[in-house]
């Protein structure tokens, strides 16, 4: 068994779109949309065959809270400490938040912990 997709509802899609595709090298498919529903998203596939689904929907617009039942971060593995290390000064000199890190955490995790666009946490580990 294994996970085929993750999806995550999202306010901007072309920006989140641009967002995984520039610093994570996301390819992403053509836009799918269904006009009767007012539903769009698009499958962006990283290099070790994950896929993420990006999606919006009209009506969909509750605010998140911080502390909420459901997923509560991605974690991406970039590969070595180095590679951690450069994400996150290249995602800090770019003005996305930086929660904290790098670091190694009490389980023996080298991370580091960023906000997409819209306020997701992403872990950057080894």
């Amino acid at each position: 068994m294994k996970i085929e997709h993750v999806a995550i509802w999202v306010n901007d899609l072309e920006v989140m779109r641009e967002f995984y595709e520039t610093y994570f090298n996301g390819k992403s498919n053509n836009k799918y949309q269904n006009t009767e529903k007012k539903f769009e998203s698009y499958f962006l596939t990283f290099d070790s065959g994950t896929r993420l689904e990006i999606m919006r929907k009209s009506g969909i617009d509750k605010k998140k809270q911080s502390d909420m039942i459901g997923w509560a971060h991605i974690a991406i593995s970039l590969g070595s400490r180095e590679s951690v290390n450069q994400m996150t000064a290249r995602l800090k000199n770019d003005g996305f938040r930086h929660i904290n890190g790098p670091r190694v955490t009490g389980d023996g995790y080298y991370e580091s912990v960023i906000e997409d666009p819209e306020g997701n946490l992403i872990e950057l580990t080894v």
